[in-house]
């Protein structure tokens, strides 16, 4: 899939600007493949279905790239440690979008770019944050990202899981529909026909331990890698 269909040269520096910080940011996190591109290439698919113009395409795909480096920028031991967070980690983590927002300003995103950023864990029932927004109050762009890069960070492989498979990660996004995903969303990128991105990395011969990971997520999901 092209990293972005365009031709403007300023969009393309940016882009290219963004893969870079993206990767450093993807290292930090300890991510087994690049989890931010196939992030930013689900939710342009995921854009293209709600007819979403090219320029909030172009914001979204930043704010893809981007959403994960308020993290590498707090550079804390615990985002890379296994186990579960305790409640001091959990509020000093849930700074990162805020973090983010300001991170990606300064490396030139757009101003739609840097509110995707920062708004990239709210939750579709007013449980996220940085700000408690919920149903449309999050923008679309927002709550695309929200689900593009839950599905993408389940389908991998972290310190603290093995990645579950397309079928698993699926069912996740169907259990927490409505509460954490806006379920027009979900319903976008399961009608979306298969193309690399969507392919897990989960391995056949290393099944997950299911009930552990149900456990892990409801530590871990909406705080590391996601």
């Amino acid at each position: 899939m092209p990293l972005i269909e365009t031709n403007d040269v300023d969009q393309v520096a940016t882009i290219e600007i963004f893969r870079d910080l993206a990767a450093e940011a993807d290292q930090f996190e300890q991510y087994s493949n690049p989890h931010a591109p196939r992030v930013a290439a689900i939710a342009e698919e995921i854009g293209k279905s709600f007819s979403l113009g090219t320029r909030d395409r172009f914001s979204l795909r930043v704010a893809a790239l981007a959403h994960d480096l308020g993290e590498a920028a707090m550079a804390r031991d615990y985002i890379q440690r296994q186990g579960p967070l305790s409640d001091d980690e959990r509020i000093d983590l849930a700074r990162h979008p805020v973090l983010g927002e300001r991170e990606a300003a300064e490396a030139g995103a757009d101003r739609g770019a840097q509110l995707l950023v920062r708004w990239h864990h709210e939750w579709w029932n007013g449980s996220g944050y940085p700000d408690g927004l919920r149903f449309e109050q999050i923008p679309l762009g927002a709550r695309i990202l929200r689900v593009a890069d839950a599905y993408a960070a389940l389908t991998d492989d972290r310190p603290f899981r093995p990645a579950l498979s397309e079928k698993q990660a699926r069912e996740h996004l169907l259990e927490w529909i409505g509460l954490e995903f806006d379920p027009g969303v979900v319903k976008a990128l399961l009608s979306l026909e298969p193309f690399d991105e969507l392919r897990s990395y989960y391995k056949e011969d290393a099944p997950p331990d299911l009930p552990g990971i149900a456990d892990d997520l409801m530590e871990r999901i909406d705080h590391l890698g996601t």
